[in-house]
């Protein structure tokens, strides 16, 4: 049931409801039911998608613990025409969930990739947040254990564009204690809790507030998180100049000469320079 064309068959990316079951395309509905099968997350969670739509389309587990050796046998049976939507268990494939693989293999066989496009909870959250949207990055899941997320977080201290971050509920409130001490704790935020659900919140606070207000309304600690921080504000001409000395220094000297350097050059502390040097240099 190719859109167009190509060799052998076709590969869809299909996005699914983040919440809301009417929140599916007649696209994507139709791309469901016409391909030779799904290849979902969790088979037991589509299942109540497709029985919605009266999809009857054969289900198979993809996800991460699985990928590697899965990938492979569905690029097989792409090669050999068969048609493959994959799906997680909601929003966008990909973002966060497994994909990659099959879509880069599928790529290299000239194998078509095509997205039915939809949902998606990152940009759902940050078009209703409230925080600047012209610039923003995506972190997705932190990680889990407090020394590498805090790690991560001071990487990312002096970024200036409204971060995005997904965090489950039981790391939620470990997350926003780390935010509260390695951003300014006055630093804006928003809690966007169980998008298009009947429960839905978002919640828009200084960092330290939103921190006390989770950790006082249990009710609120549960179900998926979406958490978005505003840019740094003052990450004005002494930064941005600091991040053009740097990236010179660092393009031709080791990286401790070259934050040695930069720190001598601009007056910034050899500390947030190592930091700026560890993301500049992908660390």
């Amino acid at each position: 049931m190719a859109e167009q064309p190509g060799k052998g068959g076709v590969l869809y990316i299909v996005a699914t409801p983040i919440g809301n079951l009417e929140d599916i395309s007649a696209r994507a509905i139709r791309i469901l039911s016409q391909v030779d099968i799904i290849a979902a997350e969790d088979t037991r969670v589509s299942r109540k998608l497709a029985d919605r739509y009266h999809i009857d389309t054969p289900l198979l587990a993809y996800h991460d613990h699985n990928e590697r050796q899965r990938a492979p046998q569905l690029v097989d049976r792409l090669v050999h025409g068969e048609d493959i939507a994959l799906i997680s268990d909601a929003g966008t494939p990909l973002i966060s969930d497994a994909g990659y693989r099959l879509v880069r293999l599928a790529q290299e066989r000239d194998i078509r990739v095509t997205a039915a496009p939809g949902p998606c909870a990152a940009i759902t959250a940050l078009s209703i947040a409230g925080l600047p949207t012209d610039r923003f990055v995506f972190e997705g899941f932190l990680p889990p254990k407090s020394a590498p997320r805090r790690h991560r977080l001071e990487a990312l201290q002096h970024e200036s564009c409204t971060l995005i971050f997904y965090e489950s509920v039981h790391r939620v409130v470990a997350t926003l204690r780390d935010m509260v001490s390695i951003f300014d704790a006055d630093r804006e935020g928003v809690i966007a809790r169980e998008i298009t659900k009947q429960f839905e919140t978002v919640r828009r606070d200084t960092l330290v507030n939103l921190l006390v207000w989770l950790e006082n309304e249990p009710r609120q600690r549960k179900g998926e998180f979406v958490l978005l921080v505003h840019g740094r504000r003052d990450a004005a001409p002494a930064t941005v100049e600091l991040e053009r000395v740097l990236s010179l220094l660092l393009a031709d000297l080791p990286m401790k000469q070259a934050v040695n350097l930069a720190a001598d050059i601009t007056g910034a502390s050899r500390n947030d320079v190592y930091r700026l040097a560890l993301r500049q240099s992908g660390g």
